[in-house]
C-alpha cells in the first residue's frame, strides 16, 4: 500500500473503536466492519493495536503524553513523527524484513499505522525469559545494530534529521540516569559524568530502546520496533542497553546466568568485529559505563523492570552496578565477571 498523510481532528485518542471509524473515514480499508482490531502491549508510553484483515496485518501506534507510571512522567506526543520517519529512512537501507513498512501517518491524531511482524514471529524476551537463548539471535542483534551504526554514519541526513535529542532527554535521560542519581548519592557523581560524557558524543544514529521486547524473532531473523526514542548522539548507549537486559536476566534465572552471559559476549563480539573499522573512540569502555547506569536504572529509576521484584535480587545488582560504574572495567569480561560474583 502506498503511504498516505491526512488528519484535521484536534484531539483522538486511538482505541479499537475509533481506530475501525477512522480507517472508514479515510478509506484505507475496504470494510472496515470486518477487521479484527485488538491491542497489543504498548509499554508505558504508547498505544499500540493490531489490525487484521485478509489482506494484510498492521499495527496503529499513539504516543501517551503521561507514561503509565506511578510518577508523573511526560513526554512530547510529536515523537511518534520522527519514530515514522527513522523507520522510512532506515527500512530500505537495513535489508527486507528487519523493520516495519509505514502504511499511514494521521498527522493531527499523533499516531502512525506500520505493516506489522509475521505472524509467527516470537518476542525474543519470551523466549530469553523461559531460558531459551539463541547464541544466533544474539549474532543478530549484534549485526544489526552495527549496520545501523554504520548506515547512518554514511548518510549526513540521518544526523540532520534527527540531532534533537529532547525526547532522548525525556524518556531516558532523566527518568533512568537523573532520577537515580538523586536515589543514590554514593554513584549521583558517576552517573553525572557519564551523563555528560555521553551527552558530548555525537557519532551516530541511536534507537535508545534497543532491548529484547523490541526484537521479534523469525527464523533467527529479528524485526526491530519501537523507534521513539531515536536520536543522533552516543551508540554506546544502544550496546549498554542490550547487554543490560541480558545482564538482569541472568540475576532473575541465575540457573541460566552462563547462557545469558554467554548471549552478552556473543552480542558484543559480533557489534565490535562490524565496527572495528570505525573510528569509535573507547566505545567498549563507554558501553560498560552505560551498562552500569542501567542496570541500577531499571532497579530505581522511574521505569524499574517487572521481573526483578525480590529485594535480595535486587539488592545484588545494586551492588553490581555501583562496582561497574567505580571500578570502570576496561572489557566485558572484566565487568562480566563482576555480575558474575554478585550472582554467586
Amino acid at each position: 500500500m502506498t503511504e498516505t498523510t491526512s488528519g484535521t481532528r484536534t484531539t483522538f485518542e486511538l482505541a479499537p473503536e475509533t481506530l475501525r471509524a477512522y480507517l472508514a473515514e479515510e478509506g484505507l480499508v475496504r470494510d472496515a466492519r470486518r477487521l479484527r482490531i485488538r491491542p497489543l502491549g504498548g509499554g508505558v508510553s504508547n498505544v499500540v493495536l493490531l489490525i487484521e484483515s485478509q489482506e494484510a496485518r498492521w499495527v496503529a501506534k499513539q504516543a501517551l503524553e503521561k507514561l503509565r507510571v506511578q510518577e508523573d512522567w511526560r513526554s512530547d506526543r510529536g515523537r511518534v513523527f520522527r519514530e515514522a520517519e527513522a523507520i522510512r529512512r532506515l527500512e530500505p537501507k537495513l535489508g527486507k524484513g528487519h523493520l516495519p513498512k509505514i502504511v499511514h501517518i494521521a498527522a493531527a491524531q499523533s499516531f502512525f499505522i506500520m505493516t506489522a511482524a509475521p505472524a509467527d514471529a516470537v518476542v525474543w524476551k519470551a523466549s530469553l525469559l523461559e531460558g531459551r537463548v539463541e547464541m544466533a539471535v544474539a549474532r543478530e542483534a549484534g549485526l544489526l545494530l552495527s549496520r545501523m551504526i554504520r548506515i547512518s554514519r554514511a548518510d549526513p541526513n540521518f544526523k540532520k534529521r534527527f540531532e534533537d535529542r529532547t525526547v532522548f532527554e525525556q524518556l531516558r535521560v532523566d527518568p533512568y540516569y537523573r532520577t537515580t542519581a538523586l536515589r543514590h548519592p554514593d554513584v549521583s557523581e558517576a552517573l553525572s559524568e557519564l551523563i555528560e560524557a555521553s551527552w558530548r558524543v555525537r557519532e551516530a544514529l541511536v534507537h535508545a530502546d534497543y532491548s529484547p521486547k523490541n526484537m521479534l524473532v523469525r527464523e533467527g531473523q529479528i524485526f526491530l520496533i519501537d523507534f521513539e526514542c531515536v536520536h543522533w548522539g552516543d551508540p554506546a548507549f544502544d550496546a549498554g542497553f542490550l547487554l543490560n537486559h541480558l545482564v538482569l536476566k541472568a540475576f532473575h534465572q541465575p540457573r541460566w546466568m552462563g547462557d545469558y552471559l554467554a548471549a552478552a559476549r556473543q552480542f558484543w563480539a559480533t557489534l565490535a568485529a562490524g565496527l572495528r573499522a570505525l573510528n569509535l573512540p573507547s566505545f567498549e569502555r563507554r558501553t560498560l559505563r552505560h551498562l552500569g547506569g542501567l542496570m541500577l536504572a531499571r532497579i530505581d529509576g522511574k521505569s524499574p523492570v517487572e521481573y526483578l521484584r525480590d529485594d535480595a535480587t535486587r539488592n545484588r545488582v545494586r551492588r553490581a552496578a555501583k562496582r561497574i560504574l567505580n571500578e570502570r572495567p576496561e572489557t566485558l569480561e572484566e565487568a562480566l565477571g563482576i555480575v558474575r560474583r554478585e550472582i554467586a
